[in-house]
């Protein structure tokens, strides 16, 4: 049996679903964070199936800005997170609201 494109795309949608379910359910800022990241990782392959489906290479230079992207809101996100629970000394978002102005 072999493995078609298919398989990947139904992965990845699998992947992106249960990375959308953890950032609706969760409260946690650091769960929300890798939820992100999953659903960035579930697209990313997809871009690489549908690239490797097509013959063409745009797929993984997307992949390549995307994962710019993400390695950018990991750095700024851990700095926020890091810096609000020195302060508060949790990671709850429910916390975060409470910071407005």
């Amino acid at each position: 049996m072999d493995v078609t494109a298919g398989w990947y795309l139904a992965l990845g949608a699998v992947l992106f679903v249960i990375g959308a379910s953890g950032m609706l359910l969760r409260r946690n800022a650091l769960v929300m964070f890798m939820s992100i990241e999953l659903m960035l990782n579930a697209v990313n392959l997809t871009f690489v199936a549908v690239g490797r489906h097509t013959g063409d290479l745009n797929g993984q230079v997307a992949v390549f800005f995307v994962m710019v992207v993400a390695a950018a809101e990991v750095v700024v996100g851990l700095a926020i997170m890091i810096a609000v629970f020195r302060r508060r000394s949790s990671a709850s978002v429910d916390d975060l609201a409470m910071l407005k102005g």
